[in-house]
């Protein structure tokens, strides 16, 4: 199922669940009174405490998924940097070594692009990286073969540690991409949102009809919130996106166009 669709179904069932445990502690409150039972006390206290630490963890993960979001968009960027400049070291090489390396930075360029256009296609995607990461060690391979033939030059001491960032920056985008909170603090952020919402609910219950507006209003914006937090933590998965960065590599791929081959 696609990621999005199912990230609104789990927004909605968490909607519908906090409704549910809001009407459910009303109930019990209600209940309390008609028994004509005092509150208790210190239960303000509880209250404040549940709820306190909902918002800190809502806004803990918020913080956490949007810092991620911008990492991941600089790495874009450094990736970017670090093809461009492995691309225009390899005019220190001789004429003859440049044509077949430069045809192997324009498919390992598009195969970059397109691993990360399959996604949501997590086996595609898979796929598309192990070629990018075959082209890797071919152009490794040819580049290091080029500057053995030129002997102690500039195109080694230049090219080949710009190809070894090149190379690198692929692996902590990779674990970039792969890198979220444990499961567990997700579970706990869900659990508070219900428990929240019970105690909500029985705050409720002096009150002899229904708040809709709070009910709904309430369940509504911490939800939403969460959604966002999901949907900024999957950034190539959900509706916030990061694919307009990758206009950086496609402006690249287009420069690296052989001019013989447009005429």
């Amino acid at each position: 199922m696609d990621y999005a669709l199912t990230e609104s179904l789990f927004t909605l069932g968490l909607f519908a669940g906090m409704l549910l445990f809001l009407e459910i502690g009303r109930r019990i409150g209600a209940r309390r009174l008609a028994q004509g039972s005092e509150g208790a006390a210190g239960i303000g206290a509880v209250e404040g405490a549940i709820f306190g630490l909902l918002g800190l963890l809502i806004a803990f993960t918020f913080s956490g998924a949007a810092s991620r979001f911008d990492t991941r968009r600089h790495l874009i960027v450094e990736e970017t940097n670090a093809i461009g400049t492995a691309y225009l070291r390899l005019d220190l090489l001789s004429a003859s070594a440049q044509p077949p390396l430069r045809e192997h930075f324009r498919r390992y360029v598009d195969s970059r692009l397109e691993a990360y256009r399959k996604l949501p296609d997590i086996a595609a995607a898979k796929a598309e990286a192990a070629r990018a990461t075959k082209l890797q060690e071919e152009i490794w391979s040819q580049a290091v073969a080029a500057c053995r033939a030129e002997g102690s030059s500039p195109a080694t001491m230049l090219l080949l540690p710009a190809l070894n960032a090149m190379i690198d920056i692929t692996t902590t985008r990779t674990m970039a991409l792969q890198a979220h909170p444990p499961t567990v603090i997700f579970v706990m952020l869900f659990g508070l949102a219900l428990a929240a919402s019970l105690l909500a609910g029985y705050g409720m219950a002096s009150s002899r009809s229904r708040s809709w507006l709070h009910m709904l209003g309430f369940a509504a914006v911490t939800a939403g919130a969460i959604y966002v937090i999901l949907d900024i933590e999957f950034p190539r998965l959900g509706l916030i996106r990061i694919d307009a960065f990758d206009r950086a590599l496609v402006e690249l791929r287009e420069s690296m166009n052989d001019p013989t081959a447009a005429r």
